[in-house]
């Protein structure tokens, strides 16, 4: 039962990016829904190339999404109403509620994009989300002290003033500098956002946290602000992360007794989060890599999302990936394409409206009969769906931008058929297959055609995982984490119970 006392709203910001808000955040969804309350999570301005589709079909952030299933409800684009992707080193495509609205680059987003209009834009849907839920826990993005973009900050210490929150500084103490990352956070604030702050957590913390409590004196000495917390090092946790900067450092070599699935590190990779439940499934070993020789030890080999095909694709061809790939197909290895994969899988991929950038037209792998025009609508949806040969339910999601046909008569076959009828993705053969469909790795019914041609190479009592129930146990998992070391009854009395 929701308990009737309201609680004032939370907010995590952080010294630099990294520091763990985006777990942090999830955690506290899950704390609030196990006491009894209904939270939701909020994010006024993410920039990530993992995103997830709404109910209504409609784009946020992952995280967002994430954290959402940690409070227990659906997502919604008034828990992320701007979301920015990268589609290079400085442009990004800006989402408004869930909608492309154009490419712009750095400079004339912060600086000449009307901020005054976004800022409604994010307040608004605040507004409204708080109107539904309680309490909400916001989190900021990057650091708090980025003085160059004061100015035009929607996401930080704004929001914090407009949702009257209060905000908690979070600081990575595993990446050094904690004491100063953490006074100079709170020194460069202006005094009508320093008042906001009501407290710090001492996030990643290892060793022995008894030795911390001369620092966390010194902070609090320092900075005039209660340490909540000393967080140890989530070492046996598995949340889905936003950032994709860890893949490559993954473990790579071969393992025998399991199916070894090498997803290819694209620089651009996008909705990395398609292989979570393969990598805690005991009967595989997945890392992420770009290195030839480290291809050829894989019995699958997936190339993933990604937000600018092309210029992944050409990249590809450059650095000899493109070829190690063809070899590996023709060696009896497995290849799925997903999303910008599926295309780049394909006989070519063109973009004649410059959608993605200046290549115009690029020749695919040629392993799929398909060609692929990239256009300027974004489709995004949530999906039903079947396999061919199969009547087990499936869900995902679809987020991309290309129109893709098959070529001419061909042996290949479609790899799914929608709730609505329609024929989806393609397939030559079980070693060689391509879909748009986000999340099909989440259902156990492809893993099982998946893995199924190398089934004698699985370790015997090796188990299909339930990830469903592996999501819910992490969640409640990091709550106790939570629970166990910060001061949850002194951030019950912040927030006013």
């Amino acid at each position: 039962m929701t308990k009737q006392c309201p609680l004032a709203p939370l907010m995590l910001v952080g010294t630099g990016s990294d520091v763990g808000k985006s777990v942090l955040a999830a955690g506290f969804c899950r704390i609030f829904l196990q006491d009894g309350y209904h939270p939701a999570p909020f994010k006024a301005q993410n920039m990530a190339l993992n995103s997830y589709v709404t109910p209504e079909g409609l784009e946020l952030g992952r995280a967002q999404a994430v954290q959402a299933e940690a409070a227990g409800i659906p997502c919604h684009t008034d828990m992320n109403p701007l979301l920015l992707k990268p589609s290079s080193d400085k442009t990004s495509q800006v989402v408004l509620h869930g909608r492309p609205i154009g490419n712009k680059d750095a400079y004339q987003y912060f600086r000449t994009v009307g901020r005054g209009h976004l800022r409604q834009e994010v307040c608004a849907a605040y507004d409204r989300l708080a109107a539904r839920y309680n309490p909400i826990v916001l989190e900021g993005a990057g650091s708090i002290s980025e003085l160059n973009l004061r100015d035009s900050d929607l996401v930080n210490m704004p929001m914090a003033q407009h949702a009257g929150a209060r905000t908690i500084l979070v600081a990575d103490i595993d990446r050094g500098g904690v004491f100063a990352s953490v006074y100079g956070s709170v020194m460069l604030q202006q005094p009508e956002h320093r008042a906001l702050l009501s407290g710090v957590i001492i996030n990643k913390f290892r060793g022995d946290i008894r030795l911390f409590e001369e620092g966390r004196r010194l902070i609090e000495e320092l900075c005039g602000l209660p340490v909540l917390g000393v967080v140890p090092y989530l070492t046996d946790v598995h949340i889905e992360e936003e950032d994709s900067v860890a893949l490559s450092k993954r473990a790579l070599q071969a393992q025998q007794g399991k199916v070894n699935i090498a997803v290819v590190l694209l620089r651009y990779i996008s909705n990395y989060t398609d292989f979570a439940r393969l990598e805690q499934d005991e009967r595989v070993h997945l890392f992420y890599t770009n290195n030839v020789e480290e291809l050829q030890e894989a019995d699958i080999i997936i190339v993933p999302g990604s937000k600018s095909t092309l210029a992944d694709l050409y990249e590809l061809r450059r650095n000899g990936v493109a070829q190690a790939i063809i070899r590996a197909h023709r060696a009896g290895k497995t290849i799925l394409g997903i999303c910008g994969g599926y295309q780049i899988l394909g006989l070519e991929v063109s973009d004649p409206e410059g959608v993605e950038g200046d290549i115009a037209r690029l020749p695919g792998l040629g392993l799929l009969p398909i060609r692929t025009e990239m256009a300027g609508e974004k489709v995004t949806t949530q999906a039903q769906f079947t396999l061919l040969g199969d009547e087990t339910p499936c869900t995902g999601y679809e987020i991309h931008m290309g129109r893709t046909t098959r070529e001419g008569e061909t042996e290949a076959q479609p790899l799914v058929r929608m709730a609505d009828g329609r024929e989806e993705g393609c397939a030559t053969s079980q070693h060689c297959m391509g879909t748009y469909l986000h999340g099909i790795l989440d259902n156990a019914v492809f893993i099982e055609r998946l893995l199924a041609p190398f089934a004698e190479r699985i370790a015997t009592g090796a188990q299909p995982l339930d990830y469903e129930a592996f999501k819910q146990e992490q969640y409640d998992r990091l709550a106790a984490h939570l629970r166990q070391h910060v001061d949850l009854e002194r951030i019950y009395q912040i927030l006013g119970r």
